[in-house]
C-alpha cells in the first residue's frame, strides 16, 4: 500500500475518532494490524497526527481558549469563577495532573504489554460496559455550562481520564463519564473533554516524538503532515457532528457499537 493512501487513511481514522467515545488509539491499532503497518515508525506517526486533531478543537473553542489567556475581569467572567483566566488554567491543569504522570511512568508498559489487539477488544468492551452503567445512573446536571465545571470536578475528570491510557477504552470516553457522574450535563461534558484534551495530547505527542526521534528523518515530515492535514478537516466535522448530536442521545449506541466490534478485534486481528 502505498505511503500516501497509508497517511490518508489514517489520518481519516485518527481525526473521526479521536473525540468520539470509541478509541482512536484502539481503532488505529486495528487498522495497523489489517493493513500490515506495525513499525516504530507508524506507532509514532499515530502520535504525532493527534496535533491535527488538537488543532482542529483550537479552531472551533478558539474564543475559549482566548479566554483562558486573559484575566476573568477582561474574559467576561468574575474573580470567583468561569472557566476563564487562571481559574480555567488551574481547572485544566487539575484535569491533565494525574494520566500525565501517571503516563510518564508507566509510558513503557502501556507501549509494550497494551498495544495490541486483545488489548484493544478488552477496553471496547469494558468501556462500554461502564458507559451502559453510566447512563443509567438517573441525576439532575449541577453544571449547565463549562463555567459552571468546579476544581473537584475537574480533578475527578482527570483521575477518570487516566483509564484512557489503556488504548482501545478512549479518552473522551472515560472524561465525558466522568464529568456525568460528577454533575455535568452531557453535552457539557463532551465540551470539556475536547478542551481538556488539547494539552494532555500536545504533551504525550512531544514526549513520544522525544523518545522516538532516533528512529524518524526529516524524510518523514511530509507523510507526518499529510496526516495531521486529513486529521485535521477530519476532526473539525467529526467534532461539530457530535456537539450536535451528544445533546440529543446518549452514550449507549456508542457502546453498542464498542461491543459489537469488540469480538471482531479479538478473534479477527489478536492471531
Amino acid at each position: 500500500m502505498s505511503e500516501i493512501l497509508v497517511a490518508v487513511i489514517l489520518g481519516v481514522v485518527q481525526g473521526l475518532t479521536e473525540f468520539l467515545p470509541v478509541s482512536s488509539s484502539g481503532h488505529l491499532i486495528i487498522i495497523n494490524a489489517l493493513i500490515g503497518e506495525e513499525s516504530l515508525r507508524i506507532k509514532t506517526f499515530e502520535v504525532v497526527i493527534q496535533l491535527g486533531s488538537i488543532l482542529a478543537v483550537i479552531l472551533l473553542y478558539r474564543k475559549r481558549f482566548y479566554a483562558l489567556l486573559l484575566p476573568p475581569s477582561l474574559s467576561g467572567n468574575s474573580a470567583s469563577g468561569g472557566f476563564a483566566g487562571i481559574r480555567g488554567l488551574f481547572l485544566l491543569f487539575l484535569t491533565c495532573l494525574p494520566a500525565t504522570l501517571l503516563g510518564v511512568f508507566a509510558h513503557a508498559t502501556i507501549k509494550e504489554h497494551l498495544f495490541n489487539p486483545s488489548s484493544v477488544a478488552l477496553a471496547l468492551v469494558a468501556g462500554a460496559v461502564a458507559m451502559l452503567l453510566v447512563e443509567r445512573r438517573q441525576c439532575v446536571p449541577s453544571a449547565m455550562s463549562l463555567d459552571m465545571i468546579t476544581p473537584r470536578m475537574a480533578l475527578g475528570i482527570g483521575l477518570c481520564q487516566c483509564f484512557s491510557l489503556w488504548p482501545g477504552f478512549s479518552r473522551s470516553a472515560s472524561t465525558i463519564m466522568g464529568g456525568m457522574l460528577l454533575g455535568a450535563r452531557r453535552d457539557v461534558a463532551a465540551e470539556y473533554s475536547f478542551i481538556a484534551a488539547v494539552p494532555i495530547m500536545f504533551g504525550a505527542t512531544f514526549f513520544d516524538l522525544y523518545k522516538s526521534a532516533s528512529h524518524l528523518s526529516t524524510g518523514d515530515i511530509p507523510f507526518f503532515l499529510l496526516g495531521m492535514a486529513v486529521s485535521l478537516v477530519v476532526a473539525i466535522f467529526a467534532i461539530k457532528t457530535f456537539v450536535g448530536l451528544v445533546g440529543r442521545v446518549s452514550l449507549r449506541p456508542f457502546a453498542w457499537y464498542r461491543l459489537a466490534i469488540a469480538p471482531f478485534v479479538f478473534w479477527a486481528l489478536s492471531g
